[in-house]
């Protein structure tokens, strides 16, 4: 099991997310979207839509920097492990429940607006519960060891997540990492696996050719000139 679950899963979910996104972008590429509700209500997405994109932002980024910046580097900056734990328990804490807040107006919105409920669609509902359960394990895999320094998951979790890199996996690392983490690791697993088949795979799109494009020059328009334009008063043609 450990085997399967350390070794084997994550290329499995790497393999499924490059498979998908091939897929989606050669054989359903105008469905590449995030398929928005919003001419069906706007209001209410206007503040949620903000809230989830921030808050899961900043989960990435901590995700990103916990995992792939090794502890003898910010220890080398002066950033022992006591300031680490309480920057990632308080800033994490506080992202986290940042991206539940959105959800939870998003899933407000979706279930108490009539036309964007019918445009939800089974997709949609195992997309916002994995997220959700993401998000809110690793929140109580943090909070449940808050005491101290906490658990030192880079010591663990973050060289077993490098060492996917290498092509060996360092599967020993994570056998005694305790259960609410290695949950939230498989949950994030099957989230990866997942995203290329949901609407979350506009997070990889780029407008890179708006990079490109030329200038798209505007000028204002003589008031004078709006409307018809009057006929020009001139010699009049004679008949014969």
């Amino acid at each position: 099991m450990t085997t399967l679950l350390w070794g084997a899963l994550p290329y499995i979910a790497f393999a499924l997310l490059v498979a998908g996104l091939v897929w989606r972008y050669r054989y359903d590429k105008y469905g590449w979207t995030t398929r928005s509700s919003q001419v069906y209500e706007s209001r209410l997405l206007n503040i949620a839509s903000p809230v989830f994109h921030y808050g899961i932002l900043f989960v990435l980024a901590g995700h990103l920097i916990g995992l792939f910046v090794p502890m003898s580097w910010t220890e080398a900056i002066g950033v022992d492990e006591h300031t680490y734990h309480l920057f990632s328990l308080y800033g994490g804490t506080t992202a986290g429940a940042l991206a539940v807040a959105g959800i939870g107006l998003l899933v407000f919105r979706r279930r108490t607006r009539a036309p964007v409920f019918r445009a939800t669609t089974a997709n949609d509902k195992a997309m916002y519960v994995l997220l959700l359960g993401a998000i809110v394990l690793g929140m109580t895999a943090k909070l449940s060891h808050a005491s101290g320094n906490g658990y030192n998951y880079r010591e663990t979790i973050a060289p077993w997540a490098r060492s996917l890199f290498t092509l060996r996996p360092k599967t020993h690392l994570m056998a005694d990492v305790p259960v609410l983490f290695q949950v939230h690791a498989v949950i994030g697993m099957v989230l990866i696996a997942f995203v290329p088949y949901s609407r979350l795979v506009h997070m990889f799109s780029a407008p890179l050719q708006y990079l490109f494009r030329p200038y798209v020059v505007y000028r204002r328009r003589d008031p004078r000139q709006l409307g018809p334009r009057p006929e020009r008063r001139g010699w009049e043609r004679l008949g014969g």
